[in-house]
């Protein structure tokens, strides 16, 4: 709770105190009268999922909150008990302002009515009067993009087409608080940039927005701050940099920070499928030189040294370059600008460089090496989290994060 420069107190948008939500699994399921009456003393034994684990948080009003975790962590769960889908076991939840979830779009939508009448029905459901669903139908349509598609039964949407409707009736509701669990997943990229440049007016407007994603470049992009959940229980808060690193650790194991110095093969402190081990990783300067530090505009190799303990196939390399605040400023993988890699045998070392000209802005960067199966890239083997670093100094003062090539021209009308 914080207070007005006359020491009056603000209270929260949000209030999360000692929250806990669990579920019963039976370990049997009945699936005809025939198997109840057989076993009529099978459900009394159960399993005890504690999907969100004595939970505490304050939300301020305004601010743009994001939760990470893993599938099965508890983020939709504690986003439904806010909503009142799910009714809490035990704690207290306080909810100040008008209230939109967004965690299944759509789920008032009746396939067999046309677009025109769901948004009618929807947008009435989701609080707006009838009068304000008609004042709002254009601008809905409008962002939807669907004009064309206005009286096609809702059946005979593809799953975009559906998202990008349930989405735009909900933007239009004029909540002061958002919950968003993951509903641009099925948005193609420029329907997902509109609902992005979307939060960003309704940050601006001051609502409040709670933002479940498993996406940790819109964590560091979007969030003031953030939560990592893990099996129903809380592992972080604080800044999105550090959460979206917590949250790569958690999945990909833990990382070592000791520049230089080679991890042992017995070393347990990451998980991972260990066909492929991040030995060590460096910067050179034009001539092959390892170097701490380089100029601006010079150019430089980003080098990673990775050992196969068992053979593969086009694995994927990847690095990515945080700057001293922890946010990503590039990140490439051999996917994008490389194609397939080859075969490599188990016991075989290799040396992966990437070179780029160094247009970053003065501060000190780190790189975090991966390597990935084949495929989307999704699949890591092994990742080390800002192994080695670099100070770039020189270069025109700027608070961007790059000083990029360019000149002005004054034209006299």
């Amino acid at each position: 709770m914080s207070e007005t420069p006359t020491g009056r107190a603000i209270l929260p948008a949000v209030s999360v105190t000692h929250v806990s939500k669990a579920f019963k699994l039976p370990h049997r399921r009945y699936h005809t009268l025939k198997e109840r009456v057989l076993h009529p003393f099978s459900t009394s034994t159960y399993d005890l999922l504690e999907a969100v684990n004595d939970i505490s948080l304050q939300i301020a009003a305004g601010e743009f909150f994001g939760i990470v975790g893993r599938n099965g962590s508890g983020k939709s769960t504690l986003l439904k008990c806010l909503a009142g889908i799910y009714d809490i076991d035990a704690g207290e939840l306080s909810v100040r302002g008008r209230l939109s979830p967004f965690i299944e779009l759509g789920v008032g939508f009746n396939p067999d009515l046309t677009a025109r009448d769901n948004v009618t029905i929807n947008a009435i459901m989701l609080g707006l009067t009838r009068k304000q669903a008609r004042a709002k139908f254009d601008d809905i349509i409008a962002f939807a993009e669907l004009e064309d598609f206005l009286d096609m039964r809702l059946k005979n949407y593809s799953s975009g087409m559906h998202v990008r409707l349930a989405f735009s009736v909900a933007i239009q509701v004029d909540a002061e608080i958002l919950l968003i669990d993951e509903v641009l997943a099925v948005g193609d990229a420029n329907f997902q940039q509109k609902c992005f440049d979307e939060f960003q007016r309704l940050k601006k407007e001051g609502r409040t927005i709670l933002f479940v994603t498993h996406d940790m470049g819109a964590v560091e992009r979007f969030c003031d701050r953030a939560m990592l959940l893990d099996k129903g229980k809380m592992i972080a808060i604080g800044d999105p940099g550090a959460i979206a690193r917590r949250y790569n650790e958690l999945n990909f194991g833990q990382t070592i920070h000791d520049v230089g110095e080679p991890r042992s093969t017995t070393d347990q402190r990451r998980d991972g499928h260990r066909e492929a081990e991040i030995v060590d990783a460096w910067f050179e300067n034009a001539t092959g030189e390892r170097i701490p530090a380089i100029a601006h505009r010079e150019w430089c190799t980003a080098c990673i040294e990775v050992h196969f303990t068992a053979p593969l196939d086009d694995p994927i390399f990847g690095a990515t370059l945080r700057n001293d605040v922890g946010a990503t400023v590039f990140a490439t993988t051999t996917a994008f600008d490389h194609g397939p890699t080859g075969h490599f045998d188990a016991g075989e070392t290799v040396v992966v460089r990437l070179r780029f000209e160094v247009w970053f802005t003065q501060t000190r960067y780190t790189v975090t090496p991966s390597v990935a199966r084949e495929g989307m890239g999704a699949d890591t083997i092994d990742l080390r989290a800002d192994l080695a670093s670099l100070v770039v100094h020189g270069g025109n003062f700027t608070t961007g994060v790059v000083d990029l090539p360019h000149e002005f021209t004054i034209e006299r009308r």
